[in-house]
Protein backbone atom coordinates (compact mmCIF):
# COMPACT_ATOMS: atom_id res chain seq x y z
CA UNK A 1 0.00 0.00 0.00
CA UNK A 2 1.10 3.41 -0.94
CA UNK A 3 2.07 5.87 2.48
CA UNK A 4 0.07 8.14 0.53
CA UNK A 5 -3.01 6.00 0.62
CA UNK A 6 -5.68 6.78 3.30
CA UNK A 7 -5.67 3.97 5.78
CA UNK A 8 -8.88 2.37 5.65
CA UNK A 9 -11.03 2.41 8.53
CA UNK A 10 -12.56 -0.43 9.90
CA UNK A 11 -16.22 -0.69 11.85
CA UNK A 12 -18.31 -3.46 13.45
CA UNK A 13 -22.05 -3.58 12.51
CA UNK A 14 -24.67 -6.33 12.71
CA UNK A 15 -28.28 -6.49 12.94
CA UNK A 16 -28.87 -4.76 15.94
CA UNK A 17 -27.32 -1.50 14.37
CA UNK A 18 -29.25 -1.88 11.31
CA UNK A 19 -32.77 -1.95 13.48
CA UNK A 20 -31.43 0.75 15.63
CA UNK A 21 -31.17 2.92 12.37
CA UNK A 22 -34.42 1.83 10.94
CA UNK A 23 -36.41 3.50 13.81
CA UNK A 24 -34.05 6.65 14.09
CA UNK A 25 -33.45 7.00 10.56
CA UNK A 26 -37.02 5.39 8.83
CA UNK A 27 -37.07 6.44 4.91
CA UNK A 28 -39.95 4.60 3.69
CA UNK A 29 -40.20 6.46 0.44
CA UNK A 30 -38.17 4.80 -1.56
CA UNK A 31 -38.16 6.34 -4.91
CA UNK A 32 -37.38 9.87 -3.24
CA UNK A 33 -35.03 8.82 -0.99
CA UNK A 34 -33.40 6.93 -3.57
CA UNK A 35 -33.49 9.97 -5.99
CA UNK A 36 -32.14 12.85 -2.94
CA UNK A 37 -29.24 10.56 -1.98
CA UNK A 38 -28.44 10.08 -5.81
CA UNK A 39 -27.73 5.71 -5.44
CA UNK A 40 -30.62 3.94 -7.24
CA UNK A 41 -32.15 3.41 -10.80
CA UNK A 42 -35.13 1.38 -9.72
CA UNK A 43 -36.93 0.64 -6.51
CA UNK A 44 -35.00 -3.00 -5.52
CA UNK A 45 -31.72 -1.23 -6.22
CA UNK A 46 -33.40 1.77 -3.92
CA UNK A 47 -34.36 -1.38 -1.06
CA UNK A 48 -30.19 -2.92 -1.48
CA UNK A 49 -29.19 0.62 -0.84
CA UNK A 50 -31.24 1.34 2.18
CA UNK A 51 -30.35 -1.88 3.22
CA UNK A 52 -26.61 -1.23 2.96
CA UNK A 53 -26.84 2.37 4.50
CA UNK A 54 -28.91 0.72 7.54
CA UNK A 55 -26.08 -1.79 8.49
CA UNK A 56 -23.47 0.83 7.69
CA UNK A 57 -24.76 3.69 9.65
CA UNK A 58 -25.40 5.96 6.12
CA UNK A 59 -29.30 6.40 5.92
CA UNK A 60 -28.83 10.81 6.00
CA UNK A 61 -24.78 10.43 4.14
CA UNK A 62 -24.95 12.79 1.36
CA UNK A 63 -21.18 12.55 0.73
CA UNK A 64 -20.78 10.09 -1.51
CA UNK A 65 -16.76 9.94 -0.45
CA UNK A 66 -17.25 9.59 2.91
CA UNK A 67 -20.53 7.10 2.22
CA UNK A 68 -17.78 4.92 0.35
CA UNK A 69 -15.54 5.04 2.95
CA UNK A 70 -17.67 3.86 5.92
CA UNK A 71 -19.35 1.29 3.93
CA UNK A 72 -15.80 -0.20 2.76
CA UNK A 73 -15.30 -0.22 6.47
CA UNK A 74 -18.44 -2.00 7.35
CA UNK A 75 -18.60 -4.27 4.48
CA UNK A 76 -15.91 -7.01 3.47
CA UNK A 77 -17.79 -7.94 0.20
CA UNK A 78 -20.53 -6.26 -1.83
CA UNK A 79 -22.22 -8.53 -4.87
CA UNK A 80 -24.49 -8.80 -7.67
CA UNK A 81 -27.48 -9.78 -8.70
CA UNK A 82 -26.10 -13.38 -10.28
CA UNK A 83 -23.79 -14.39 -6.99
CA UNK A 84 -25.59 -14.55 -3.66
CA UNK A 85 -25.04 -13.12 -1.26
CA UNK A 86 -25.66 -9.44 -2.01
CA UNK A 87 -23.17 -8.30 1.38
CA UNK A 88 -20.78 -9.40 3.39
CA UNK A 89 -20.35 -7.74 6.84
CA UNK A 90 -16.70 -7.39 7.62
CA UNK A 91 -16.30 -10.00 10.74
CA UNK A 92 -19.63 -10.72 10.53
CA UNK A 93 -23.29 -12.17 8.71
CA UNK A 94 -23.87 -12.21 4.83
CA UNK A 95 -26.96 -10.27 4.10
CA UNK A 96 -29.31 -11.48 1.03
CA UNK A 97 -31.93 -8.61 0.28
CA UNK A 98 -35.11 -9.23 -1.79
CA UNK A 99 -37.85 -7.01 -3.01
CA UNK A 100 -41.61 -7.97 -3.91
CA UNK A 101 -44.33 -6.32 -4.79
CA UNK A 102 -47.64 -7.49 -3.08
CA UNK A 103 -48.19 -9.00 0.69
CA UNK A 104 -48.12 -12.51 -0.07
CA UNK A 105 -45.61 -12.67 -3.29
CA UNK A 106 -43.08 -15.95 -2.56
CA UNK A 107 -39.52 -14.79 -3.29
CA UNK A 108 -37.40 -15.92 -6.54
CA UNK A 109 -34.18 -17.71 -5.90
CA UNK A 110 -33.22 -18.42 -9.42
CA UNK A 111 -30.53 -20.87 -9.59
CA UNK A 112 -29.79 -20.26 -5.57
CA UNK A 113 -31.38 -23.02 -3.14
CA UNK A 114 -32.53 -21.04 0.20
CA UNK A 115 -29.47 -21.06 2.47
CA UNK A 116 -29.28 -21.60 6.09
CA UNK A 117 -26.04 -20.72 6.07
CA UNK A 118 -23.32 -19.73 3.37
CA UNK A 119 -20.32 -22.13 3.16
CA UNK A 120 -16.93 -20.59 1.15
CA UNK A 121 -16.76 -23.87 -0.57
CA UNK A 122 -19.81 -23.33 -2.51
CA UNK A 123 -20.10 -23.23 -6.09
CA UNK A 124 -22.53 -20.74 -6.25
CA UNK A 125 -20.66 -18.05 -4.54
CA UNK A 126 -17.55 -16.14 -6.44
CA UNK A 127 -13.41 -15.77 -5.94
CA UNK A 128 -14.54 -12.30 -4.67
CA UNK A 129 -17.28 -13.78 -1.86
CA UNK A 130 -14.72 -16.47 -1.02
CA UNK A 131 -11.80 -14.66 -0.52
CA UNK A 132 -13.37 -11.36 0.70
CA UNK A 133 -12.07 -12.53 4.26
CA UNK A 134 -10.81 -15.54 5.97
CA UNK A 135 -13.97 -17.50 6.54
CA UNK A 136 -15.63 -21.01 6.13
CA UNK A 137 -18.91 -19.92 7.48
CA UNK A 138 -20.93 -17.04 7.69
CA UNK A 139 -24.96 -16.81 9.28
CA UNK A 140 -27.25 -15.31 6.55
CA UNK A 141 -29.62 -12.78 6.90
CA UNK A 142 -32.75 -12.22 5.01
CA UNK A 143 -33.79 -8.65 4.45
CA UNK A 144 -37.37 -8.91 2.46
CA UNK A 145 -38.82 -5.76 1.45
CA UNK A 146 -42.43 -5.37 0.30
CA UNK A 147 -42.36 -2.33 -2.34
CA UNK A 148 -45.84 -0.59 -3.25
CA UNK A 149 -45.11 1.61 -6.19
CA UNK A 150 -42.51 3.66 -4.50
CA UNK A 151 -42.99 3.25 -0.92
CA UNK A 152 -41.70 0.76 1.55
CA UNK A 153 -44.27 -1.47 3.49
CA UNK A 154 -43.22 -4.03 4.97
CA UNK A 155 -39.97 -5.25 5.97
CA UNK A 156 -38.27 -8.33 7.25
CA UNK A 157 -34.91 -9.11 8.29
CA UNK A 158 -34.62 -13.16 9.33
CA UNK A 159 -31.88 -15.25 9.81
CA UNK A 160 -31.20 -18.42 7.49
CA UNK A 161 -31.33 -21.15 9.89
CA UNK A 162 -34.35 -20.21 11.67
CA UNK A 163 -36.19 -19.71 8.05
CA UNK A 164 -34.59 -22.41 5.37
CA UNK A 165 -33.61 -25.78 5.73
CA UNK A 166 -29.78 -27.43 5.89
CA UNK A 167 -28.16 -27.41 2.46
CA UNK A 168 -28.47 -31.42 2.55
CA UNK A 169 -32.33 -30.87 2.06
CA UNK A 170 -31.59 -29.08 -1.48
CA UNK A 171 -28.70 -31.02 -2.83
CA UNK A 172 -30.28 -34.30 -2.00
CA UNK A 173 -33.06 -33.30 -4.37
CA UNK A 174 -30.76 -31.30 -6.77
CA UNK A 175 -28.81 -34.51 -7.02
CA UNK A 176 -31.95 -36.66 -7.42
CA UNK A 177 -33.90 -34.59 -10.43
CA UNK A 178 -29.90 -34.08 -11.83
CA UNK A 179 -29.26 -37.96 -12.01
CA UNK A 180 -32.60 -38.70 -13.19
CA UNK A 181 -32.35 -35.95 -16.60
CA UNK A 182 -28.97 -37.64 -17.18
CA UNK A 183 -30.12 -40.99 -16.95
CA UNK A 184 -32.74 -39.85 -20.11
CA UNK A 185 -31.70 -42.66 -23.03
CA UNK A 186 -31.12 -41.20 -26.83
CA UNK A 187 -29.68 -37.90 -25.84
CA UNK A 188 -26.04 -36.55 -25.24
CA UNK A 189 -25.23 -34.55 -22.07
CA UNK A 190 -22.13 -33.19 -20.61
CA UNK A 191 -20.72 -32.29 -17.64
CA UNK A 192 -22.54 -29.07 -16.09
CA UNK A 193 -23.10 -27.49 -12.37
CA UNK A 194 -26.53 -27.09 -13.23
CA UNK A 195 -29.07 -29.70 -13.84
CA UNK A 196 -28.11 -31.08 -17.08
CA UNK A 197 -26.96 -29.44 -20.53
CA UNK A 198 -27.87 -31.69 -23.78
CA UNK A 199 -25.83 -31.48 -26.74
CA UNK A 200 -26.35 -31.85 -30.74
CA UNK A 201 -29.81 -31.43 -30.55
CA UNK A 202 -30.08 -30.30 -34.29
CA UNK A 203 -28.84 -32.50 -37.44
CA UNK A 204 -25.89 -29.94 -37.38
CA UNK A 205 -24.54 -30.53 -34.23
CA UNK A 206 -25.16 -26.72 -33.26
CA UNK A 207 -27.59 -26.80 -30.92
CA UNK A 208 -27.95 -27.09 -26.85
CA UNK A 209 -30.12 -27.35 -24.41
CA UNK A 210 -29.70 -25.96 -20.68
CA UNK A 211 -31.88 -27.77 -17.87
CA UNK A 212 -31.87 -25.01 -14.66
CA UNK A 213 -33.47 -25.26 -11.59
CA UNK A 214 -35.50 -22.04 -10.21
CA UNK A 215 -35.94 -21.98 -6.17
CA UNK A 216 -38.52 -19.98 -5.32
CA UNK A 217 -39.63 -19.62 -1.03
CA UNK A 218 -42.33 -18.02 0.82
CA UNK A 219 -41.75 -14.92 2.10
CA UNK A 220 -41.27 -14.33 5.99
CA UNK A 221 -44.30 -12.64 6.66
CA UNK A 222 -46.40 -16.00 5.12
CA UNK A 223 -43.51 -18.50 7.07
CA UNK A 224 -43.76 -16.56 10.67
CA UNK A 225 -47.53 -15.77 10.23
CA UNK A 226 -48.15 -18.11 13.76
CA UNK A 227 -45.96 -15.19 15.61
CA UNK A 228 -46.66 -12.03 13.60
CA UNK A 229 -49.08 -10.45 11.86
CA UNK A 230 -49.18 -7.08 9.53
CA UNK A 231 -51.57 -4.30 10.50
CA UNK A 232 -52.18 -3.62 6.89
CA UNK A 233 -53.91 -0.30 7.82
CA UNK A 234 -50.40 1.30 9.24
CA UNK A 235 -47.99 2.67 7.20
CA UNK A 236 -45.37 0.15 7.68
CA UNK A 237 -44.59 -2.71 9.27
CA UNK A 238 -41.37 -4.35 10.03
CA UNK A 239 -40.44 -8.25 12.30
CA UNK A 240 -37.32 -9.27 12.82
CA UNK A 241 -36.76 -12.80 14.03
CA UNK A 242 -33.55 -13.91 15.48
CA UNK A 243 -32.44 -17.39 17.69
CA UNK A 244 -32.20 -17.30 20.97
CA UNK A 245 -28.18 -18.49 20.88
CA UNK A 246 -27.44 -15.67 17.92
CA UNK A 247 -29.64 -12.77 19.91
CA UNK A 248 -27.65 -13.48 22.94
CA UNK A 249 -24.62 -13.52 21.20
CA UNK A 250 -25.44 -10.03 19.90
CA UNK A 251 -23.63 -7.75 22.57
CA UNK A 252 -25.52 -4.48 21.49
CA UNK A 253 -28.92 -5.77 22.29
CA UNK A 254 -29.14 -3.91 25.18
CA UNK A 255 -29.41 -0.91 23.17
CA UNK A 256 -31.99 -1.93 21.33
CA UNK A 257 -33.90 -3.09 24.56
CA UNK A 258 -33.66 -0.04 26.14
CA UNK A 259 -35.16 1.65 23.38
CA UNK A 260 -38.35 -0.49 24.09
CA UNK A 261 -39.03 1.42 27.27
CA UNK A 262 -39.51 5.37 25.21
CA UNK A 263 -40.41 3.93 22.30
CA UNK A 264 -43.98 2.40 22.21
CA UNK A 265 -44.42 0.70 18.70
CA UNK A 266 -41.41 -0.56 19.44
CA UNK A 267 -41.78 -4.31 20.55
CA UNK A 268 -39.14 -7.22 21.65
CA UNK A 269 -40.97 -10.27 22.58
CA UNK A 270 -40.25 -14.28 23.71
CA UNK A 271 -41.47 -16.45 20.46
CA UNK A 272 -41.26 -19.92 19.72
CA UNK A 273 -40.85 -20.95 16.37
CA UNK A 274 -40.38 -24.10 14.42
CA UNK A 275 -37.52 -25.69 13.69
CA UNK A 276 -36.87 -25.78 9.82
CA UNK A 277 -35.49 -29.06 9.77
CA UNK A 278 -37.84 -30.43 11.68
CA UNK A 279 -41.07 -28.99 12.60
CA UNK A 280 -42.25 -30.63 15.42
CA UNK A 281 -39.20 -28.85 17.60
CA UNK A 282 -39.48 -25.92 18.32
CA UNK A 283 -36.42 -22.78 18.81
CA UNK A 284 -36.42 -20.11 21.56
CA UNK A 285 -36.24 -16.69 19.95
CA UNK A 286 -36.89 -12.90 19.83
CA UNK A 287 -39.15 -11.28 17.89
CA UNK A 288 -39.13 -7.18 17.33
CA UNK A 289 -41.14 -5.92 16.05
CA UNK A 290 -41.78 -2.02 14.87
CA UNK A 291 -44.95 -0.76 13.43
CA UNK A 292 -46.00 3.12 12.29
Amino acid sequence: MSKYMKKEKRYMSNIINAIINLIEKPKFELKQYASSHNRANNMGEALEEYIKDLFADTVEETNLIQRNEKISGIFSYLGNQNNPPDSILRNGDAIEIKKIESNDSSLALNSSYPKAKLYSDSHMINRACRECENWEIKDMIYAVGVVNESNLKSLAFVYGEDYCAEKETYEQIKAVIKNGVENIGGVEFSNTKELGRVNRIDPLGITYLRVRGMWGIENPFNVFNYVFERNHSENFNFMCIINIEKYNSLDNKIQLEEMCNRIENLKITDVRIKNPNNPAQLKNAKLIKFIV
